[in-house]
């Protein structure tokens, strides 16, 4: 490349108002006056660059130098067609780089139409930051909504932070913004920067649909390339429909992973991805839990939240690894046929200031009236679900999870607050709907969508609704009315049986109802028990610590009521650390207390979960029928005065039946049982065995039924009950 000695060519006619705005960072649309305009003899390039005192473009013909016309824009002829780089120098130093503004658009008509029309299932295909080659040139290419907006840049250390440097082109209607960066690449942090309609400067945004993040406190987006993972899964994904389904045994073990486990000795960080991939793989492996479910892992700034106020929906957070790494986890769960299940929030987002708040300087992702848009318990904000847009955004981050990273299920955090307008506010508080009603029926809708999405695109995964009120057919297909997820969280069999739990066994006859009422309802959706994170937090004390009585008792107690929990209808769910009896209260700063779990009677209730997700795995009569009401019948259900439940559970035809009896008194009974069959009676399972730390009081290995009716049976045995304690009897035969 020969150098143009001659003098500076002829600018590009450019009005002082374009000039001032193009140096201020104010010109909307930079796009149709700088980089190349025209083609050949006639092509005369602009360009903007803060530190230069002298620019050139640089052609295969040679070096052609710009006049400077403003502060920082320069213009001048620059004959060819091709492509070409632009040679700063300025303050004792010279640098060439590429001109963003000589790429073309990347962004489709159909990409635009489908965000426009709010159906673009696959958005994160089109916004982001996305690694890839354009024109011949690699980089990255930058799309964000952002319709109200004057102006909106990209800012990052490439252009020192700068938003007059790379000013975005505006995509028509759609409100889209875009700029392809060359040489721009994996692992650029980045904010957005956007002046809003009254021209004021907005606080820097993170990227809504950005697939990295800085690590917390620090809060810009990282771009991460998400392509090409590789993976091996197949045998997982071709069966995870009858993992997934209403007759398999579902015992979820639901995880906090900043807590599970931590390097005490290297600052008490929390494990990584690839390290929980070996270590929580291999326990609940172990520990015979069939799925783990996650606390939120989309980026979060505030570690108090514990993910559920997350601004980074698109991005796992980086707390513990990039995403391919997260990947790597997911892969292990799936090699040890374990499923994952992610906690999902699209009920609110924070208030950060780099969050979604106000995004382009209007409430565009919230609603405007702080009576529809903003959350009093929480002080977040609350999702415009009736825009088109909005709700585009959270159905397509659903099948997100799905698709990039194989997650199995979304457990849907506080659904109950997204259906009723009025939740949590007083009169006057409150916006009703059309009718008059307190519904809202647009979060209803994009719950419904989100179902019908998902399911439709991933016959195989779950959803899960996190829903404490009677709201009608929770986990109802959606085209007959309901809301279309596969499972409810059973709050109120919760709520009934820890209250039980909780009294002295002394009052709990005259309780007796709080452990049957479930079964009025049982079976009106698709049931999980749930002994989640909120019970063990802000006051209320670990599981082991709710139990009346002394030590033993307490333990005793919780032995019984976790035999019970597994005897009962529905898919089980049980908070990390409740597996071992943990006694202190979960500690989100801190790791289980594993040492406890050393301890001979916690080592015991340990046993008991392993051995208990082992007896709901083999036995189909535990499992097949757990949301059909003909898998379940009373033996006995009113026996206040002793503090005795007795029950059956069926499979389908030729499975055989399985019997449980729980004495929530610490008195031992012996007690005529009424059993739907003759024959011999195995002990399966006794809560009070000494390997889980009981009395080893129990059956000898079974009972053998006779021929005597009782309790309405055909057949009946003597069983001794154990205090405190839940006997599981399975059926060999005559």
């Amino acid at each position: 490349m020969s150098p143009d000695n001659s003098a500076t060519a002829p600018a590009l006619n450019l009005s002082s108002d374009v000039i001032g705005r193009l140096d201020s960072g104010m010109h909307d649309d930079p796009f149709a006056v700088l980089g190349p305009q025209g083609q050949g003899r006639d092509r005369i390039v602009t360009a903007l660059d803060p530190g230069a005192e002298r620019l050139w473009v640089l052609t295969p013909e040679g070096e052609h130098e710009l006049e400077r016309v403003g502060q920082m824009v320069f213009s001048g002829s620059a004959p060819g067609e091709g492509a070409y780089r632009l040679k700063g120098e300025g303050h004792g130093r010279t640098w060439e780089y590429e001109d963003a503004y000589r790429f073309g658009a990347v962004m489709g008509e159909l990409d635009e139409y489908l965000l426009g029309e709010g159906t673009h299932l696959r958005l994160w295909n089109a916004l982001g930051a996305h690694v890839m080659e354009h024109e011949g040139c690699r980089g990255t290419h930058f799309a964000v909504w952002a319709p109200n907006a004057r102006r909106v840049s990209v800012v990052a250390g490439f252009n020192g932070w700068d938003g007059r440097r790379h000013v975005m082109r505006r995509r028509g209607a759609t409100g889209v913004w875009e700029i392809f960066v060359p040489g721009i690449g994996e692992g650029e942090a980045y904010k957005y920067e956007i002046i809003g309609p009254d021209g004021s400067l907005m606080p820097t945004k993170a990227d809504p649909v950005g697939f990295g993040s800085q690590h917390p406190p620090e809060n810009a987006s990282v771009v991460r390339d998400i392509k090409g993972y590789g993976w091996k899964d197949s045998g997982w994904m071709d069966k995870r429909q009858e993992r997934n389904a209403r007759t398999a045994p579902i015992s979820v073990y639901e995880v906090h992973l900043g807590s599970w486990r931590r390097r005490v000795n290297e600052g008490n960080r929390p494990i990584s991805y690839k390290e929980a991939a070996e270590e929580l793989i291999g326990y609940v492996k172990d520990m015979g839990f069939s799925h783990i479910e996650l606390l939120p892992i989309s980026e979060f700034p505030f570690d108090g939240s514990w993910g559920y106020q997350p601004v980074g929906m698109f991005a796992p957070t980086i707390r513990f690894g990039p995403p391919h790494e997260f990947r790597d986890l997911v892969e292990a769960a799936h090699a040890a046929d374990i499923g994952l299940i992610l906690d999902w929030v699209p009920g609110h987002f924070p208030t950060d200031p780099h969050g979604l708040g106000r995004f382009d300087g209007t409430a565009l992702y919230e609603h405007a009236d702080p009576r529809e848009g903003f959350h009093q318990d929480w002080n977040t904000l609350i999702y415009n679900y009736g825009r088109v847009e909005v709700a585009n955004y959270l159905v397509s981050n659903a099948l997100y999870w799905l698709e990039e990273y194989h997650i199995d299920g979304l457990r849907v955090d506080a659904v109950a607050s997204m259906l009723y307008r009025d939740y949590s506010r007083q009169e006057g508080q409150w916006v009703p709907n059309i009718h008059g009603g307190r519904e809202n029926y647009e979060a209803i809708a994009v719950l419904q969508r989100m179902n019908v999405e998902t399911y439709g695109n991933h016959p195989g995964i779950m959803t899960v609704a996190e829903e404490s009120t009677s709201f009608p057919g929770v986990s109802q297909p959606v085209d007959c009315g309901g809301l279309g997820f596969g499972y409810k969280w059973n709050m109120g069999w919760m709520n009934d049986t820890l209250s039980y739990m909780q009294k002295d066994p002394l009052y709990r006859r005259h309780h007796h109802h709080q452990m049957t009422f479930g079964l009025h309802y049982a079976f009106s959706e698709n049931f999980i028990l749930p002994i989640s994170h909120d019970e063990v937090v802000h006051g209320k004390g670990s599981m082991l610590n709710k139990m009346p009585g002394n030590g033993w008792e307490k333990f005793a107690n919780l032995r019984a009521y976790y035999g019970f929990m597994w005897g009962h209808p529905g898919k089980k769910l049980l908070f990390m650390g409740q597996e071992f009896a943990q006694a202190a209260e979960w500690n989100h700063n801190t790791q289980l207390d594993w040492h406890a779990a050393q301890q001979p009677a916690n080592a015991g209730i340990q046993r008991l979960v392993r051995d208990l997700n082992t007896l709901y795995r083999d036995h189909p009569a535990l499992h097949v029928k757990d949301c059909e009401p003909e898998g379940f019948r009373w033996i006995e259900a009113n026996n206040a005065d002793e503090s005795i439940y007795a029950w059956c559970r069926y499979g389908d035809e030729g499975d055989p039946p399985v019997v449980v009896i729980c004495n929530f008194t610490p008195v031992e009974r012996t007690w005529r049982c009424g059993l739907p069959l003759e024959g011999r009676w195995k002990e399966a399972l006794n809560t009070d065995a000494d390997i889980y730390g009981g009395g080893n009081r129990g059956n000898m290995g079974g009972v053998d039924a006779a021929a005597e009716e009782h309790h309405g049976q055909p057949a009946s045995a003597t069983v001794t009950l154990p205090p405190l304690a839940t006997v599981i009897l399975t059926y060999e035969g005559a």
